[in-house]
Formats: C-alpha cells, structure tokens, sequence
C-alpha cells in the first residue's frame, strides 16, 4: 500500500516574506567627522571646510553611508549639514547617525514602499532566521506595516511559527 506524501506546508496557504531581501545590498561606509577634527576633538571651521574639500567623494560613489563623529566633541549642525552637501552626488543614501541608524533607516524606507494591500486577509509568515541579522526595527515595521492588511502574522518558518497577530473573526448577525 502506498501512501502520498502531502506537503501540508505548501496547502496552507501561508506567505512567506523574507526580511533579507529588502537589506542594503550596495556597500555601507561610515564617514567619522573625527578625522577631520583638530586634535580629534575641536572643529575648526576654516581646517574643517579645506580637509572636506581634500576628501576624494567618489569614493562614496554608490553606497549608503552613515555620517557620525565618534568623538566626544561638539559638532555644529551646519558640519553635518556640510557633509551631506558633499556626499549627496556620490552616495545612494546617507543618513546621519552609526551604522546601525543607517540600517534601520534604509529598512523603514523600503518597507514603508511595500504595499500591504497585497496582503489583504492572507496568513503572513515573517521569515525569522537567514544569513543575515535583520534589525529588530525592520521586524517592528513590518508588523505595523501588515497589521491592518493581513489575517494573521507569525513569526519564524511555515513548520514552526510564532503566532504575532490574528485578526478578530467578525460576528455574523
């Protein structure tokens, strides 16, 4: 007697959105306003504006870069706003802030584009795991992002998931 083998995960209907695909695939850079300060902590204006004008920009060409100053030192905002003059025709995007600022800041772009009409009352699983650490930001985006769309979110694989959100069966009269 032979029996078929049913792939009830595959039946179940359920969607599988998998976070890694919206990650900045493009290089990331930090530009350290630290190396352009006088003794790594006084911002000269006239030293800082002659080191900014040295730096080969095209080197940003193509990537997101993150603006930050890891120094204790007080930055004026129109340094950074100097900064983000320079890079705006080289880098894809840049924000002001570490690395991590810069992640969560590109996850929230992308996903904010997402359209969560395409998920109306469908049964959403967030991929959990992958080879690439996803922000907790993204992951919180997402579910504000598809909470009003889908059916239910869950967190993890199709085989075994985290129920996050169901929405509330409505009462027949």
């Amino acid at each position: 007697m032979e029996q078929t083998i049913v792939n009830k995960v595959a039946e179940s209907g359920l969607i599988t959105l998998d976070l890694e695909t919206y990650y900045p695939h493009a290089p990331i850079k930090v530009f350290d306003l630290k190396d352009y300060l006088f003794m790594g902590l006084i911002l000269k204006e006239k030293d800082f504006r002659a080191a900014l004008q040295s730096v080969n920009w095209e080197e940003y060409n193509g990537a997101y870069v993150a603006v930050t100053c890891s120094a204790d030192a007080i930055i004026p905002v129109w340094a950074y706003m100097l900064v983000a003059s320079y890079l705006q025709p080289y880098a894809l995007d840049s924000v002001n802030g570490d690395e991590k600022t810069l992640v969560n800041t590109l996850f929230i772009k992308k996903l904010a584009a997402l359209s969560g009409e395409e998920y109306l009352d469908k049964r959403v699983v967030v991929k959990g795991c992958g080879d690439i650490a996803i922000p907790e930001a993204a992951y919180f985006e997402i579910t504000k992002k598809l909470r009003p769309y889908a059916k239910s979110i869950m967190y993890g694989e199709p085989c075994s998931t985290v129920p996050v959100y169901k929405k509330p069966a409505i009462k027949s009269v």
